[in-house]
């Protein structure tokens, strides 16, 4: 059984055909299907691809805490990537087993546009604790390192083959978070994400501290951005392209601020030892931020041109 909904100035009436045709008030008619249960989520190779993807994250996850590395600030990210991503898939599932994503479609979201986003940003965080365990857990005789390492692995593929399905398929929309401008956001965020987790040695040093809000301040405006472009009905409402192109020149001039501070008052006095190995170098783990600071003011400024863009009227790829 179907129903109709006829919604007048965002009140729910009755009203009859004839009254429909003669009526000059502004329409919303939406015709929402009854819940179902479809077992083909599930049987579908999409659907296997998210019960893989869960138990390999579920087993990578165990490995990883029985081993464990406690404090770590790379091995929690890892455990929380881990134990994110495989909720994410399976709440995803069963969205789509009971169909409610048509209902979500309906009512605030391009479901197709959110799911290849998620899978986009499964694939980035897995790649990234894949080369974290290689590079800071993985020695000759590390046989746990190497298990975490290539379960770790294995996830990142079975992400990617997910997002590589959908970018292929032509029925599947693609609105924001699926093309560039929503895809440099989720980079943005990544790489904020990893800037953080990597902070080391700036106690005692205010320029530092500035530093560290730099990096703060604008991930949340770069998530809150992301999820109003995703909200397709809260975008319609908003004048979201004048709103994100203030956030990008806070977070642009923000990072320029970093990006000379941070590389000046880390290495000042601190040269790098001769003795360096990457996995418990404090000069090697700041010189991973000072890098990661350039890459994401590179994105900043490439997505402050593209609104611009938009704003003034040109097209976006």
């Amino acid at each position: 059984m179907s129903y109709v909904f006829i919604f007048i100035r965002e009140h729910l009436v009755s009203i009859t055909p004839s009254d429909l045709l003669k009526s000059h008030t502004a329409l919303v008619i939406f015709k929402m299907e009854k819940p179902k249960f479809s077992l083909s989520a599930l049987t579908s190779t999409r659907g296997a691809l998210h019960m893989a993807q869960i138990v390999m994250c579920v087993v990578t996850f165990v490995v990883s805490c029985v081993w464990g590395h406690p404090g770590h600030t790379y091995w929690i990210y890892c455990m929380v990537v881990w134990g994110l991503c495989p909720i994410i898939s399976l709440v995803i599932t069963i969205v789509e087993m009971f169909l409610i994503h048509k209902l979500i479609l309906v009512f605030c979201m391009d479901w197709d546009d959110f799911t290849t986003g998620m899978a986009m940003m499964a694939s980035l965080c897995t790649f990234s604790c894949t080369v974290m365990f290689a590079n800071f857990y993985i020695c000759r005789k590390c046989i746990w390192g190497w298990m975490v390492t290539i379960l770790s692995a294995v996830c990142c593929a079975l992400y990617c083959v997910e997002t590589f399905r959908d970018k292929c398929d032509a029925t599947r929309s693609a609105t924001y978070v699926a093309v560039l401008p929503g895809f440099i956001k989720i980079l943005e965020a990544f790489i904020a994400c990893i800037i953080l987790i990597s902070l080391i040695g700036y106690v005692g040093k205010p320029a530092l501290l500035w530093c560290i809000a730099a990096y703060v301040i604008p991930l949340p405006l770069t998530l809150l951005t992301i999820i109003t472009n995703i909200l397709t009905k809260l975008k319609k409402c908003l004048p979201i392209d004048r709103f994100t192109m203030l956030f990008l020149v806070i977070s642009v001039l923000l990072y320029i601020t970093a990006a000379i501070l941070w590389p000046t008052y880390s290495f000042k006095g601190n040269p790098r030892p001769k003795d360096c190995p990457g996995n418990s170098c404090i000069w090697s783990i700041q010189f991973v931020v000072t890098f990661m600071t350039y890459v994401n003011l590179g994105l900043y400024v490439t997505d402050l041109v593209f609104t611009c863009c938009g704003i003034c009227g040109f097209r976006r790829s």
